[in-house]
């Protein structure tokens, strides 16, 4: 199954210059945990923000999100995919990278859609409905991208 099939398409996006409380109300509207980043002059992806890049940013920080900037805090090394690509080979992308999100691009890198754990879980649910979704897959990507990168010395989960 190609990832156009399942992918959000309509994506708000947030530009580097914003601030994070710009970010934060589009999240909010839009009622998810992360927003890809876009250029202002070529609608490229060029990052992706999370709620939790807002958090950390203004507690490390001590500033208001309204002081802080998207390029501040933004991951600049975002993993994208195509439309055209396999569910199956985001799984494996997001297995690799920790990632929930991946943004969908065109051959410009300009956005087209989002695929996240959550639409890959609602298709998995739905497959199963006839019998034909390996749930055990979707399981697997959870626990992958739920690993903690860093774990403190002394720390489990």
């Amino acid at each position: 199954m190609d990832v156009q099939k399942i992918m959000t398409t309509n994506v708000s996006c947030v530009r580097s210059g914003d601030t994070l409380s710009t970010a934060a109300g589009v999240m909010w509207d839009c009622e998810c945990g992360a927003g890809p980043v876009v250029d202002p002059t070529n609608d490229e992806v060029v990052g992706i923000v999370t709620d939790r890049d807002i958090c950390i940013a203004g507690w490390s920080r001590n500033l208001p999100p309204s002081a802080i900037s998207v390029s501040e805090a933004m991951a600049s090394e975002v993993v994208t995919c195509l439309a055209t690509d396999s569910v199956a080979s985001v799984e494996s992308l997001m297995r690799a990278k920790q990632v929930r999100r991946v943004p969908v691009v065109d051959r410009h890198r300009r956005l087209v859609g989002i695929v996240s754990l959550g639409d890959i879980a609602v298709a998995a649910e739905r497959d199963a409905a006839v019998d034909t979704a390996p749930s055990h897959d979707v399981a697997a990507l959870l626990a992958r991208v739920s690993t903690p990168r860093h774990a403190p010395a002394g720390v489990t989960h």
